[in-house]
């Protein structure tokens, strides 16, 4: 993990286009290839960044950008697509890089765990031709609960808590974004889903599009492989 506290400023070109304008922010490069752009707000949601696979490279800045006193270009090429990241950096204040070694991953609530097990084993529960890719698909910012097919072969993501508030649909609209960005899962739904959901998350997640589902533990549990329901 190299960190990197720098004057700089990001422009992302691709299937959307954003630019950040020069302020001192914090560069994550980590050893999976990804990179985020992080403020000192905005809780830990970064700025920007790219998934990877992707490759970076420092470049010098070309003469213009040298005479506005860039010292260097960060240029970050997606693997798989057109999208781009460049980091025009004024100014370093900060450059270092740490070995974290090999993360055992989050370790869920007990009930949140099975409730994983069990919507995964049956997925059809959310519908009739719902399949399941896999289980804790890992993105640049944390692993999706569960990614599945919808019976169209779209690509939903579900994030599953055991009771549902709006953190929780926060965190889900973070992964739609990323996971949107990348062609070969685009178009990406939501689905949330929960023991419990709250009524302003219910509402949030409605606005942004994000299906809600209350998910009864017992009955999950008591489910036949030959007989479907739906929650």
């Amino acid at each position: 993990m190299r960190l990197v506290i720098a004057k700089c400023s990001v422009d992302y070109d691709g299937r959307l286009s954003a630019h950040l304008p020069l302020a001192t922010r914090l560069l994550l490069v980590k050893a999976d290839g990804s990179v985020l752009v992080h403020s000192d707000g905005g809780s830990y949601k970064p700025l920007n960044w790219m998934s990877p696979p992707c490759a970076m490279a420092e470049v010098s800045p070309e003469e213009h950008e040298a005479a506005d006193g860039v010292t260097a270009v960060w240029q970050v090429q997606h693997a798989k697509s057109d999208d781009r990241l460049r980091v025009l950096i004024h100014e370093v204040l900060h450059d270092s890089s740490h070995e974290l070694g090999v993360d055992p991953g989050l370790v869920k609530d007990g009930v949140e765990a099975h409730l994983q097990k069990l919507l995964a084993e049956h997925i059809h529960t959310l519908g009739d031709g719902f399949t399941l890719v896999r289980r804790e698909y890992m993105t640049a910012i944390g692993p999706v609960d569960i990614l599945a097919k919808d019976p169209g072969g779209a690509s939903v993501a579900i994030e599953i808590k055991r009771r549902g508030d709006i953190d929780g649909v926060e965190q889900l609209t973070r992964y739609l974004e990323l996971m949107n960005r990348d062609p070969h899962l685009a178009p990406v739904s939501g689905v949330f889903a929960a023991q419990e959901i709250k009524p302003q998350a219910r509402t949030l997640a409605t606005d942004r599009g994000i299906r809600c589902v209350t998910l009864d533990y017992d009955e999950l549990r008591g489910i036949d492989n030959s007989e479907h329901r739906l929650f």
